[in-house]
């Protein structure tokens, strides 16, 4: 049995925190364009007129060269930015609609996040950090030991979680925040290039965790310039200059 699989009835793979919405995808996008304004009137379109469904359960790949618009993507999907133009309806519910505390809550209930910035707690332990999510969860002591001690171990980071992340190299810190993401057992798994700044071996053993998560119900959205990573999923979305395209580009 998976290490994840004890979640409670209630938070199963459409999520604890969403009210399940069966006549919707999970995730649907409609045309969602994304505007950064610079200097005057300069402007960057980062994304431009996407409408995209992702059902539930799915294992979708992002790819494109960089530039595309793979993160900003992931970041609109993960609450974490809002589109200048179109909808986004997660689970049924137009997100344009959610306050600024639901939203908070959805990403640290439902939505579990695995982005290059790493995004750690400097003056916090490394088991701190992997534990922190699942205390503002409401998670109890005993629960959130089992966990972050799972977790740091399929990440091989058990002999290191009383350092802090500043003592780590840049490779270690990503097995962190990947280790913080699969404490939480999330319905929803947003990947930005996770094995971008790991070794081959550890790298195929998040690969494998990946995909044990998305066997046991979960929906993953993978961004990534890896082919043999795209090979393994289905559907797959190819970005080029904001806009998808029906095959790769560059």
């Amino acid at each position: 049995m998976s290490w994840w699989r004890s979640r409670t009835q209630k938070q199963t793979a459409a999520g604890a925190g969403m009210t399940d919405n069966p006549d919707f995808p999970l995730i649907r996008l409609e045309g969602v364009t994304k505007i950064f304004k610079g200097d005057a009137d300069d402007e960057t379109r980062a994304l431009c007129d996407l409408t995209v469904d992702i059902g539930r359960g799915e294992y979708v790949t992002v790819s494109g060269p960089s530039g595309c618009g793979k993160s900003t993507f992931l970041s609109i999907l993960a609450l974490l930015d809002t589109p200048s133009a179109g909808q986004y309806w997660l689970n049924g519910r137009a997100t344009g609609e959610l306050s600024p505390a639901e939203r908070a809550r959805t990403r640290n209930v439902d939505v579990g996040l695995i982005f290059q910035s790493f995004n750690l707690i400097g003056d916090m332990s490394i088991y701190e950090n992997v534990e922190y999510p699942l205390t503002v969860r409401g998670a109890s002591a005993s629960d959130r030991r089992q966990r972050v001690d799972a977790a740091l171990e399929r990440v091989g980071l058990t002999a290191r979680a009383k350092q802090r992340p500043g003592a780590l190299s840049g490779g270690h810190q990503q097995l962190v925040a990947i280790a913080r993401a699969f404490a939480g057992r999330p319905p929803i798994l947003l990947a930005d290039e996770p094995t971008g700044n790991l070794d081959s071996k550890s790298g195929a053993a998040v690969m494998k965790m990946l995909d044990e998560l998305h066997a046991d119900g979960a929906t993953v959205c993978l961004a990534t310039h890896n082919p043999d990573y795209i090979a393994r999923a289905e559907p797959h979305i190819y970005l080029f200059d904001g806009r998808m395209v029906d095959t790769p580009v560059g």
